[in-house]
């Protein structure tokens, strides 16, 4: 029932006070359900509107007092909540303001107070990088004027214009669709759409609420200003269209069936010089007055008389009317389902009652140690299990792609600073963790060191590695090859191993988090000992940052002995090897050793002969072979000639330093050679040793270590592990907390129980 209808009866009845009581505990209810974040059905009618539309104006004019600030612009930076009372014997309103910290706690407050309160929210909010909040201010409001309603009146939205000037309103804009379309998504609210268009096709507010009820089920479409578009119409029939638009324009599913239409008079209430009236009487004697112009204005355009319908749809009486009832019924429909509801939360409540109560009795020194160590075995079984492999923990949620995992854990990348891509590895799409995310890093591994290329040799950089010998100013180009490939080898593999110690780390340290998950979901963790935990989880990094240090450190004195001196059978694996690229060697050197008596000499053996004809075609490699010139010389009858022939060769090859292609390819081949084997070992070594001494660590080392930590942590001082004092602080509050939720609980179970007894019996009462 309206305000102005209960205002007229002298003695309520007793499905008044059922009424009532019914509006108190939803009241209730709302509050909760804010506070606790629980889903409770408490209905309530949600305002949505544009800016300038009107939507403040008809909440105060629903209320029957002003106390918001009204106009152009951005005026709700916060949803306001308002939950109001019908109560005859209140001839001023009474407000009080629910704290934000506090829901319980409830400050009376002056209607000027409120106004200056919401004005300094909004000025606040205006200046914040979010100029918008979701959390409601919650106002109750009893007066003779207040329907029983609980209204929430949200920002505005906004229509900014195109363009690249207007970001920060678009931005805006968007931040508030944002804001009420969440708020609308809540199924118990009742929307009130506010339209300010006198043609129904256009949807501006519409646009917003279909998108969440497309079917306007429980949305209230309400004409804004009425007053304003009656003299826009110029023939009946567009009147006609306007109060009962056809449904292919405005589906008829909409509560109410049909739009309702008001008018709210313009002025402020107040005693300066600009208020148009003195009080809320007036106020409230104003919207009357502006209904009945309204209604004589368009019967004076229909050329008839409005009828029972077609009134019923016009005016804010008529639409506090509706609303309140409707309210009402959802109220009383909802009762059913409320009580289990409570229950559930009830049962809940207790149950976090009794764990705090168990937790209290358990802060002694001997029962603290118990529960530390059964956490220890339980931590590491976790452990454990994430290792081996597991589905129990959601991928969604703690799985990484290896695109997640090389942003949070670091890449692999070569010298050249190109990584490898990310699609040719295995599972890379996949969102891994434990030990199927460590055995896809380590293939990663083995793909990119693999798949890595000498870095390019330049001439100067073997001119500059020929250096002098300690003995001799001669070239040997055996050692220059040497010196070149382990220098470009350390260059090389050694960034890696920094890079894969690094991402393995971070896969190892990623299993805390997921292990204190599987503990909270199978019930055992140890909820509220923060500084225990703690202790925890600062053992297991530093084991494990410690465990990677030392792993990469045996891992760095295999490549430093490996890049500091060469084992032919290591680096070139056997001696066919090092034969191959040593019998390749040419000898189109451009030196004068055409010219010399070696060339006449050896142009007898069929060997030479061939090399010096093939140099005399100009080809780019000749074929002379190392085993031939040793046959050569072997077979020689003549000494002299044996001599002349070493001594040219010498002074090709070591006593020359004028670099020739034939002696710039047997190095790069030796180099190549060398890198290889540098690179086999290195990728064999370091993938063992992080297998050896860093993942398994984990399984044969960790529990001992962890153990004595605790242990010692146990004797030094259990205060400083489990912080009893605060503990007890800490759980003691939360009891204090939990019963007053609890009482709080049961009791708006038991008005909800009663109230339900109560509408029964009085339906049966009035049931013929």
């Amino acid at each position: 029932m309206s305000g102005d209808s209960q205002d007229s009866m002298s003695e309520p009845s007793d499905w008044d006070d059922s009424q009532s009581s019914l509006y108190e505990a939803y009241n209730e209810l709302h509050g909760l359900a804010q506070e606790l974040d629980t889903p409770f059905d408490a209905p309530a009618v949600l305002v949505v509107g544009h800016q300038t539309d009107g939507k403040s104006a008809l909440v105060e004019a629903l209320m029957g007092f002003q106390f918001n600030h009204v106009g152009g612009g951005t005026k709700t930076r916060r949803p306001i909540t308002l939950h109001m009372k019908f109560n005859p014997d209140c001839h001023s309103p009474l407000c009080y303001l629910l704290s934000d910290s506090d829901p319980s706690v409830t400050q009376h407050k002056s209607l000027l107070d409120l106004q200056v309160y919401i004005e300094a929210e909004n000025m606040r909010l205006e200046h914040e990088p979010c100029q918008f909040s979701a959390k409601e201010i919650i106002i109750k409001v009893e007066y003779k004027f207040c329907p029983n309603l609980t209204i929430i009146d949200t920002p505005g939205l906004v229509a900014p214009a195109p363009g690249r000037k207007n970001r920060a309103l678009q931005a805006q804009a968007r931040a508030v669709e944002s804001l009420v379309r969440a708020k609308m998504q809540h199924k118990e609210f009742i929307i009130l759409c506010l339209e300010d268009c006198n043609d129904w096709s256009n949807a501006t507010t519409r646009r917003v609420v279909m998108q969440i009820d497309p079917e306007l089920a429980r949305t209230v479409v309400v004409s804004t200003k009425l007053d304003t578009k009656i003299p826009q119409f110029a023939r009946a029939s567009d009147v006609e269209v306007f109060l009962s638009p056809p449904v292919c324009v405005l589906d008829g599913f909409m509560l109410g069936n049909s739009p309702f239409f008001t008018s709210v008079p313009s002025g402020r209430v107040g005693s300066g010089h600009e208020s148009v009236y003195r009080s809320n009487d007036e106020f409230k004697q104003a919207i009357s007055l502006r209904e009945m112009e309204d209604v004589a204005s368009l019967e004076e355009k229909l050329g008839r008389s409005l009828s029972k319908q077609e009134r019923s749809r016009i005016g804010v009486s008529s639409l506090r009317l509706f609303l309140e009832e409707l309210l009402q019924k959802r109220y009383m429909d909802s009762v059913p389902l409320i009580i289990p509801l409570l229950e559930k939360e009830y049962r809940s409540t207790t149950r976090k009652l009794n764990e705090i109560n168990q937790e209290l009795s358990t802060l002694d020194e001997v029962k603290l140690k118990e529960k530390g160590r059964a956490f220890h075995d339980l931590f590491l079984t976790k452990l454990s299990l994430l290792l081996k492999g597991t589905v129990v923990a959601p991928p969604d949620k703690f799985g990484e792609t290896l695109q997640d995992e090389r942003v949070n854990g670091g890449a692999f990348i070569a010298t050249d600073g190109l990584q490898f891509p990310h699609k040719l590895i295995p599972n890379a799409g996949m969102r891994l963790y434990g030990g199927a995310q460590y055995h896809r890093a380590m293939a990663e591994f083995r793909f990119v060191v693999g798949g890595t290329k000498c870095p390019p040799i330049t001439r100067e950089e073997i001119v500059n590695a020929c250096g002098v010998e300690d003995i001799h100013d001669g070239t040997n180009y055996s050692r220059t090859a040497c010196v070149i490939a382990v220098a470009k080898a350390r260059d090389t593999f050694e960034p890696f191993l920094h890079q894969l110690g690094s991402r393995l780390l971070h896969i190892l340290k990623r299993l805390l988090p997921i292990s204190v998950y599987l503990l909270q979901k199978d019930g055992e963790f140890l909820s509220g000992h923060e500084v225990f935990l703690r202790r925890v989880a600062s053992a297991f990094n530093n084991f494990a940052e410690s465990t990677e240090r030392s792993c990469r450190d045996k891992c760095m004195e295999d490549l430093v002995s490996t890049t500091r001196y060469v084992s032919w059978s290591l680096h070139n694996k056997n001696r066919a090897g090092l034969r191959q690229f040593l019998d390749s060697f040419g000898g189109n050197e451009q030196s004068a050793i055409g010219g010399n008596s070696l060339q006449a000499n050896i142009s007898q053996d069929s060997s030479f002969s061939s090399v010096l004809s093939d140099k005399q075609d100009g080809k780019a490699r000749a074929d002379v072979k190392l085993s031939h010139l040793a046959s050569a010389i072997d077979s020689s009858t003549n000494m002299q000639t044996m001599e002349t022939r070493l001594a040219d060769l010498l002074d090709s090859t070591l006593w020359n330093r004028r670099l020739a292609p034939s002696s710039e390819r047997i190095v790069y081949a030796l180099v190549q050679q060398i890198f290889h084997g540098i690179r086999e070992y290195f990728l064999a070594s370091v993938e063992l040793k992080f297998n050896c001494f860093l993942l398994m660590p984990v399984v044969d080392k960790l529990p001992a270590l962890l153990r004595e930590d605790l242990e010692s942590a146990f004797e030094d001082n259990l205060d400083n592990v489990f912080d009893i004092t605060n503990l007890r602080h800490s759980f003691g509050q939360q009891k204090r907390e939990t019963e007053i939720e609890l009482k709080r609980i049961q009791r708006l179970k038991e008005k909800f129980k009663q109230i339900h007894e109560q509408l029964n019996s009085e339906k049966r009462i009035r049931t013929p």
